[in-house]
């Protein structure tokens, strides 16, 4: 289990990436990297880029990647970091419109348990609706259920999101 690793989730709009920020940048004498994973294809997403950049605080470096995960989080690995990806589920679309996802994911699952920085790992529960229609959609429903339980499984604190209210699903390092 990896004892500085948080897996923080929600659904859309339910403060985990806000709750995740404020986790980090309470502390105080670490570095703080973010990693993030949106790409900007219309103006909608572009304001939303725009909305997150502007309520970081100046102390986080940021890293824009939106398919290599595991090696952004080599680059910034060192125990004085905390390094917050925000999110996995735009990460994971990205790798399956680039047909690229299980390299990317297998990376990602072989870098984690060698990582010396404490990790925020943010993402979307999308498995509490209907089954998409569409086999895409369905793709991307089951893979992101089985990477939640996957990190679910590795990280040592767990946190679901719900109208802003975070419900501890697993207490590990209380450090946060």
């Amino acid at each position: 289990m990896l004892e500085q690793c948080h897996l923080i989730l929600g659904g859309a709009r339910s403060g985990k990436s806000r709750f995740a920020q404020h986790s980090a940048e309470a502390s105080a004498s670490s570095d703080l990297v973010y990693i993030a994973t949106a790409t900007a294809g219309d103006e909608e997403m572009s304001q939303r880029i725009e909305k997150h950049q502007q309520q970081r605080h100046e102390r986080w470096v940021l890293e824009e990647e939106p398919l290599h995960l595991a090696r952004a989080i080599q680059r910034h690995d060192n125990q004085q970091t905390i390094i917050l990806v925000d999110c996995l589920t735009l990460w994971l679309s990205n790798c399956l419109h680039q047909s690229c996802w299980q390299a990317e994911r297998d990376a990602l699952l072989a870098v984690l348990p060698n990582t010396q920085a404490k990790l925020l790992l943010v993402n979307n529960e999308t498995g509490m609706g209907i089954v998409p229609m569409g086999e895409l959609s369905r793709t991307f429903a089951d893979e992101n259920g089985f990477l939640n339980q996957e990190l679910a499984g590795l990280c040592s604190t767990v946190t679901l999101l719900i109208a802003g209210i975070p419900q501890v699903l697993k207490a590990g390092d209380t450090s946060d």
